[in-house]
């Protein structure tokens, strides 16, 4: 993997917002307080990301400087556990329960076995610890897995479409004539319609199961449900779709990232409903859902718990980053 530099931004006069380290911060902090805050008003919140300078790590730094907070970015392997002795966890000299007031996550990049289960481990401390998360670890935990989403998602009565999973081609074979041999085939893992495919002939999809299980792949296959080319998502924060958009391209992938074109929509109080219980039934605070409108009606395809929003923001006078931060301070420890 290729990590950035940690980069912590604190909006002074004398340095500018882009121009900062971390070593800037802890200089900061020495001549400000002593291990506590600087002012009863003033607050600090981490940024957990691969780049400080992505799009929605811009909104996001912006929309708390408009607030009078101190945004610190950082990417996840930087940090730090101690067990045993102080601080239980830090960067670069920041201690991160004792300094900041709460953490956002995007997305944390990938890693092998070990990495990912040390950066959810460390996740799953500082939360228990007292850090108010956005979004929580075990609510990113269940959204990363498209099998253990769309089953917490039907035990709870949310419609998803007819799914099969499996290690064996042969039985990803069955499936594919169980689902009407016409399936999309996802990676197990991963976002934004990268790797998936649809398939609807026995020889493709023999050939393809084949390849994937010989890879040691896990086979996800889903059954295509004709949507005239467009699909819906739903941002939610906390219990409100604060903005949404339909999704239309010119072919069956609707990923904006993929060359669909996102037009706003206002959604019927059932389908925000349906988008909210789904981000409640994963844990997620913040939620990008996605909606197709099936034949059948509408159905849950797949949840986001670090959502991008340059498309919707593109569409909606919602300023989505600024809700993001809002409902942050909200949760933020006293």
């Amino acid at each position: 993997m290729v990590f950035h530099s940690s980069v912590l931004t604190t909006p002074t006069e004398d340095a500018p917002l882009d121009q900062l380290t971390l070593s800037n911060w802890t200089t900061f902090l020495s001549h400000h307080q002593n291990k506590a805050h600087i002012e009863a008003g003033d607050l600090k919140f981490g940024l957990i990301t691969r780049s400080k300078s992505g799009w929605c790590s811009t909104q996001l730094r912006r929309a708390m400087m408009a607030r009078e907070i101190t945004p610190l970015c950082f990417d996840i392997s930087h940090l730090v556990a101690r067990v045993g002795y102080k601080p239980e966890a830090s960067v670069d000299g920041v201690d991160i329960l004792q300094d900041l007031d709460a953490l956002i996550t995007r997305p944390i990049g990938r890693g092998s076995l070990e990495e990912i289960i040390f950066r959810m481990d460390l996740l799953h401390q500082l939360e228990s610890s007292g850090m108010p998360i956005i979004n929580p670890p075990t609510s990113i935990e269940r959204s990363v897995d498209k099998y253990y989403t769309l089953s917490l998602l039907e035990n709870h009565g949310v419609p998803v479409p007819r799914t099969a999973v499996t290690e064996s081609d042969d039985e990803a074979l069955e499936s594919f004539h169980e689902l009407g041999e016409d399936v999309v085939v996802k990676p197990l893992f991963g976002s934004r319609g990268v790797g998936s495919t649809r398939i609807s002939d026995p020889d493709v999809a023999a050939r393809v199961f084949r390849t994937i299980a010989f890879h040691h792949g896990v086979l996800y296959l889903q059954e295509f449900l004709p949507h005239g080319f467009s699909d819906l998502r739903a941002f939610v924060i906390g219990d409100r779709v604060i903005a949404s958009m339909r999704r239309i391209a010119t072919t069956w992938k609707t990923n904006v990232s993929q060359g669909a074109r996102p037009v706003s929509v206002e959604l019927d109080e059932e389908l925000k409903k349906l988008a909210v219980k789904a981000a409640h039934v994963i844990g997620c605070k913040v939620a990008g859902v996605d909606i197709l409108e099936s034949p059948t009606g509408p159905v849950i395809l797949e949840l986001n718990s670090q959502p991008g929003w340059r498309g919707l923001q593109s569409v909606t006078t919602t300023d989505i980053a600024g809700e993001i931060i809002e409902y942050t301070l909200s949760e933020t420890k006293a």
